[in-house]
């Protein structure tokens, strides 16, 4: 007997938990009767935790870790991906998004083909090194990165997208970070000092915590 294929996904829901019209409820599995087809018919997640904030808003919604298995559909512009089965796992919040994140970039990363992933310093694409610029992991890397100044998927400081490290800016992790990011100085979804959304931290301006944070934010 085929073992059926789960994926493991993140989808995002109104406050009431539902979904264009129809009620979920954490711990329970549905099926889609008809046709499966992304952005047309199915069950909807994403793969990558962060791109649920394009189809839902960050700080007035919930979200969930579920698996999809069934017949599943994937979306051509970024992780979406509908399936004809759904279990709703579990409810997480900011911090686990991040973390989810960065984890499904270095994952990407480490399956990337040869050719494509680099090691060392200024490399471009999904490489390893000090300003490396995409899926990259060093210091000033810019996407799928770890490292400073990194600027997308990317841990280190001065990371801009899905970082990890101080100064990221996009679901990020680091001082200076600005969007999902977690550390000091992060501006959006971001924990940290001087974060402005989503973050924790001192100076954290939106959904944050820490000191100086200024929206749905803990801290002085």
């Amino acid at each position: 007997m085929t073992e059926e294929k789960v994926v493991v996904a993140y989808k995002a829901f109104n406050k009431d938990l539902t979904c264009r019209g129809f009620q979920y409820e954490i711990g329970a599995t549905y099926e889609h009767q008809g046709s499966v087809k992304a952005c047309k018919g199915g069950f909807h997640a994403c793969e990558n935790p962060l791109d649920m904030w394009q189809y839902y808003p960050l700080t007035d919604s919930r979200f969930c870790v579920v698996e999809l298995s069934g017949e599943l559909s994937r979306h051509g512009n970024d992780s979406k991906i509908a399936a004809g089965k759904i279990k709703i796992k579990a409810e997480i919040g900011i911090p686990q998004i991040v973390t989810s994140a960065i984890q499904f970039v270095m994952d990407l990363v480490k399956d990337a083909k040869d050719g494509d992933v680099a090691s060392g310093n200024s490399s471009k694409q999904a490489a390893s090194g000090d300003s490396s610029t995409q899926a990259a992991s060093g210091d000033s890397s810019t996407q799928a990165a770890s490292g400073y100044s990194s600027t997308q998927a990317a841990s280190g400081d001065s990371s801009t997208q899905a970082a990890s490290g101080n100064s990221s800016t996009q679901a990020a992790s680091g001082y200076s970070s600005t969007q999902a990011a977690s550390g000091d100085s992060s501006k959006q979804a971001a924990s940290g000092n001087s974060s402005k959304q989503a973050a924790s931290g001192d100076s954290s301006t939106q959904a944050a915590s820490g000191d100086s944070s200024t929206q749905a934010a803990s801290g002085y």
